[in-house]
């Protein structure tokens, strides 16, 4: 299973969510709605069905409130501008407003929308009523039945089709296409990004027939990341393999990670190594540790180094803003890798 992101480092790290509910840094006043292009002849009433029961969506939303993470991403850019948002502490600037999303409102001419408050667990069902939102839209989160039961009296919800945390990056704009009456432009949107992953594979050849392996050495535990992790699968879009190695160290497969001991650090084989860190120094302390040096891959500097909260919570999971905003850094520091270890 997955957690939520934006909780602690640890859980983070150990789980492969990145963000979500935060603390308060709301501009003053509510925002007015963008109005959102027309939707598609035919998208209402639409009902969309998810863990926690269904949501029956008259007519197209006007004034949308985000909950989870990625699901303001995808309204945004299937130009759709919530009312209000959740503080994101992971990544996000002093407002809770993550970068990418700040950079898409500013080119959009939008303001930024209300940043709901942090309530640590809990949902702030006072602030979200106050948005007078007409679409709760939550598929990547970790709503409680409870809390779903609560929100379900302000406006429809649509919470995740599955488990919480567990929704891929790609279905969380899908079903929010749905929601907004914009299927044709979330295909857009996803078809655009894979556009991009497409062109960066056929410009970066030697990638083709690697295998990689994704790592996070964290207060004191080695975490790594299976394929099915979705910061590992965008990687694997680029021409990478999965090494035999993680299949072989992998042994639950409940989780998107799994954790190893230093003294085994050698049985991690793979061409590249990417190694998260929250810091430079966090990253040079894992490269310059002892433990470190058994592996082939410190040792020859085929390693990627993706630092800092935002690089990290840009592809944990990646969203429809953030892996564009974040995708030409993160293959050049793949190349440096590659070109390391082949040099």
């Amino acid at each position: 299973m997955r957690s939520h992101p934006g909780r602690l480092v640890a859980v983070v790290a150990t789980l492969g969510a990145l963000a979500l509910a935060g603390c308060s840094g709301s501009p003053a006043g509510d925002p007015p709605p963008s109005t959102p292009a027309a939707a598609q002849e035919g998208a209402f009433p639409v009902t969309i069905e998810h863990a926690l029961g269904s949501a029956t969506i008259e007519k197209q939303p006007e004034r949308v409130v985000t909950w989870g993470w990625g699901a303001a991403d995808a309204a945004i850019a299937l130009g759709v501008t919530p009312v209000a948002i959740p503080f994101q502490a992971y990544g996000g600037d002093e407002a809770g407003v993550l970068p990418w999303i700040r950079e898409a409102l500013e080119e959009s001419g939008d303001e930024i929308p209300t940043v709901l408050p942090d309530t640590g667990d809990d949902v702030p069902f006072e602030e979200i009523a106050a948005a007078e939102p007409d679409l709760i839209l939550a598929p990547y989160s970790g709503l409680t039945a409870e809390q779903y039961a609560t929100l379900e009296q302000i406006a429809p919800v649509v919470a995740y089709p599955d488990e919480p945390w567990s929704t891929p990056w790609r279905d969380v704009v899908t079903i929010s296409g749905k929601a907004l009456g914009k299927n044709a432009e979330a295909e857009e949107v996803l078809a655009g990004i894979d556009g991009r992953l497409a062109e960066q594979r056929e410009a970066h050849p030697e990638f083709a027939g690697l295998t990689l392996a994704a790592v996070w050495d964290l207060a004191g535990t080695f975490y790594v990341y299976a394929d099915e992790d979705p910061r590992v699968e965008f990687m694997l879009d680029l021409g990478f393999e999965n090494p035999e190695a993680v299949d072989a160290l992998d042994t639950d497969e409940s989780t998107f990670y799994f954790t190893m001991s230093y003294e085994r650090l050698d049985e991690l084989q793979s061409d590249v190594l990417v190694a998260y860190g929250t810091t430079e120094e966090e990253l040079q302390a894992f490269l310059s540790a002892p433990y470190a040096q058994v592996m082939p891959q410190v040792r020859s500097g085929a390693v990627a180094g993706l630092v800092g909260e935002e690089f990290i919570a840009s592809v944990s999971p990646p969203t429809a803003l953030s892996l564009p905003w974040s995708l030409d850094d993160v293959v050049a520091q793949l190349a440096e890798a590659v070109a390391a270890r082949q040099g």
